[in-house]
C-alpha cells in the first residue's frame, strides 16, 4: 500500500516508518517537525514527505494513498493541562479534518493512534475491555475519545477506521522520549543511581513497546476490513499491565547498582488500570506482543550508555514539553506552535 503516515518523525514514527516499509509498503511521512531533532544514537533515515503542520493539511497532501496512519498529536498530558485550547485544535480537530479529507480522497483505510488514558479512572480489579466506560482524565485523553466519536459517523462502505488504543508506550527509539513513565525511571536510575517514583506506586499501568505497537499497525493495515471496520483495539499485552512500583523494581534489576526510591509527593494517581488486550488477537490471529517490560528496561539501559545520555539530554532534548518551551522562549514557533516564518 501507499502509506501516509503523520507524525513520521516523532517517538512512535521513527519505529514505526522502516517497520512499514520493510513489510513492502510505500511511505509517505507527514509531521510538522518540532521534534526532528531529539535523536538520540544515529539519526534515523526518514522517509520522503511533507513538512506541514497538521492544522494546515490539505486535499493534495492524501491524494493517492491507500491508507492513512494517524500518530501527529500533542502527545504529553502535562502539555495538555497547560495549554488545552492547543490540545483539542490540534488533536481534535485536526484529526477529523484530516480523516475527512482521506475518506473524500478515497482513502480506504484510516488507523488512528488512541489511547488506554481513555479509560482514566477505571478503578476495580477487573480487566478493561475495549467495552468499558471511557473515562479520561486529561484533555490529552479526552481529545482522543472525541476523535473517536467524530470518526465513528465517517465510517460508511469504503472508509474504515480503526482505533488502536495503544498502552503506554516504552523502549529505544532513535527519536527519543523521556517523559514516559518506563523511559523515564531508567534515566533516573542511570544518571542518579534512583528509581525515583514521586507517585505513591500504587497506580496500574499497562505497558507496550514501540516495536510491537508498529506491528499492531502493520498488522491492522492488512487485516480483513470486517475484522477491524469501526472497531477499537487495545494494543499491548496483559504480561505488562504492572504497578508503577513494580516498574520501578524491574528498572532497578536493569541498572546496576540503583535503587528504587518512592517519594509520594505527588500522592495517588486517579488513572489506574489493568487492561484486557484479547479483542485484537482474536482480530489478528497470530499476532501478540513480543517485548515486556524487563526487557525493555534493559535495551533502553544499553542505549542510554552506548549512546552517552546526558542528564541535560534527559531533562531538555528528550521531554516534550522542555522542547517546546525551549523553542517558543527563542521565538522559532508562535503561540499557536507553529513555526515561524
Amino acid at each position: 500500500m501507499r502509506v501516509l503516515l503523520t507524525g513520521h518523525q516523532g517517538y512512535l514514527g521513527t519505529v514505526m516508518a522502516p517497520f512499514l516499509a520493510a513489510a513492502g509498503h510505500e511511505v509517505v511521512g507527514l509531521d510538522a517537525g518540532l521534534f526532528a531533532d531529539c535523536v538520540l544514537g544515529t539519526p534515523p533515515a526518514d522517509p520522503s514527505g511533507h513538512r506541514v503542520d497538521l492544522r494546515d493539511v490539505t486535499a493534495d497532501h492524501v491524494a493517492g494513498v491507500d491508507a492513512v496512519i494517524h500518530l501527529a498529536a500533542l502527545s504529553n498530558d502535562p502539555l495538555g493541562s497547560l495549554a488545552p485550547e492547543l490540545t483539542y485544535d490540534i488533536n481534535h480537530h485536526a484529526s477529523v479534518r484530516l480523516a475527512r479529507l482521506a475518506r473524500d480522497a478515497g482513502v480506504r483505510r484510516f488507523l488512528y493512534a488512541s489511547t488506554c488514558s481513555v479509560y482514566g479512572a477505571a478503578g476495580g480489579d477487573d480487566l478493561v475491555t475495549e467495552d468499558a466506560p471511557l473515562r479520561p482524565v486529561t484533555p490529552y485523553a479526552e481529545s482522543k475519545v472525541r476523535v473517536e466519536d467524530d470518526l465513528h459517523t465517517l465510517a460508511d462502505d469504503d472508509f474504515t477506521p480503526v482505533f488502536m488504543r495503544n498502552a503506554t508506550a516504552f523502549g529505544y527509539s532513535p527519536r527519543l522520549r523521556a517523559d514516559i513513565v518506563l523511559n523515564n525511571l531508567v534515566g533516573h536510575a542511570l544518571l542518579s543511581g534512583e528509581v525515583l517514583v514521586l507517585s505513591d506506586g500504587t497506580p496500574w499501568r499497562p505497558l507496550v513497546h514501540a516495536a510491537d505497537i508498529a506491528r499492531a499497525f502493520a498488522a491492522a493495515l492488512t487485516a480483513p476490513r470486517e475484522a477491524v471496520h469501526d472497531r477499537a483495539f487495545n494494543i499491548g499485552s496483559e504480561i505488562n499491565n504492572v504497578t508503577v512500583a513494580e516498574i520501578a523494581e524491574q528498572v532497578a534489576e536493569a541498572v546496576d547498582g540503583s535503587k528504587v526510591v518512592i517519594t509520594g509527593e505527588t500522592g495517588a494517581d486517579p488513572r489506574s488500570y489493568r487492561v484486557d488486550f484479547s479483542r485484537f488477537r482474536a482480530a489478528v490471529p497470530g499476532f501478540d506482543c513480543e517485548w515486556t517490560v524487563q526487557r525493555g528496561a534493559l535495551e533502553l539501559a544499553e542505549a542510554y550508555r552506548k549512546f552517552g545520555l546526558t542528564r541535560e539530554d534527559f531533562e531538555r532534548r528528550f521531554t516534550r514539553l522542555a522542547v517546546l518551551r525551549a523553542a517558543s522562549e527563542a521565538g522559532a514557533v508562535d503561540d499557536t506552535l507553529r513555526w515561524r516564518r
